[in-house]
């Protein structure tokens, strides 16, 4: 597309769905809701991420990824994706460019972890739902930092009996 008056409402309504199955891998992710996590990936979706640093092949790879090291009641994370730049490269792809902004806590190591990146995402209409069929991003900066000895967890939705 190379005008937005160019574009109708069924391309409209592709590129919304596209951004409502982002949002929903971002806040899965965040929630440990790992079959919805699911859900929002083609089977044969790779991911790079970390810079390339972490590469998958598979929905199994990448959810086991996910499961095995950000979850739990130690591991608290946000994921924010802002900007999305999407395109539509037919019926049933699509590509589409976010910002991201990010937080990592791990109260076991007593640090956060804090960034942004830029991640570049290819997108798949298979059944009719769009789906991510690649993903990775690329940090623009990451930071490490050690908690605040005196901050305290006031709500934590995954700790039990506090």
């Amino acid at each position: 597309m190379s005008s937005l008056d160019s574009i109708n409402a069924i391309e409209i309504n592709a590129i919304e769905a596209i951004k409502q199955v982002k949002y929903r891998y971002f806040r899965s992710l965040d929630c440990n809701d790992w079959d919805l996590f699911t859900s929002c990936l083609t089977q044969d979706c790779t991911a790079a991420y970390s810079d390339g640093k972490l590469c998958f092949e598979g929905r199994d790879a990448i959810v086991n990824f996910m499961r095995d090291n950000m979850s739990g009641p130690d591991f608290l994370s946000m994921h924010h994706g802002h900007h999305p730049e999407i395109s539509l490269l037919g019926d049933d792809e699509a590509k589409g460019v976010w910002y991201l902004e990010d937080t990592i806590i791990s109260l076991t190591r007593k640090t956060r972890l804090y960034g942004a990146a830029i991640y570049e995402d290819s997108y798949r209409r298979e059944g009719g739902q769009w789906l991510i069929a690649s993903t990775g991003y690329r940090r623009t900066f990451e930071i490490m930092e050690p908690l605040n000895p005196d901050a305290k967890v006031l709500s934590n939705m995954f700790a039990t009996g506090e």
